[in-house]
């Protein structure tokens, strides 16, 4: 007879929770880099700044 791990509610809520937050996070830097950043974080390069750059006018974010 093979015992089974059965996963509590807790654990599950808690990894939802997890998942959320990472997801929300990662929405709102993704949506911090392309509208608001205008090139501040890509000093080093230009290929992040043309690609947020396209990105804004994709949008409809004013950049100009």
């Amino acid at each position: 007879m093979a015992i089974t791990h059965v996963p509590s509610r807790a654990a599950d809520t808690a990894a939802t929770v997890l998942v959320t937050v990472g997801v929300v996070a990662l929405a709102l830097l993704t949506l911090y880099l392309v509208g608001f950043d205008q090139g501040a974080i890509s000093r080093g390069g230009m290929f992040l700044h043309e690609l947020m750059h396209d990105g804004r006018h994709l949008l409809g974010v004013p950049c100009h």
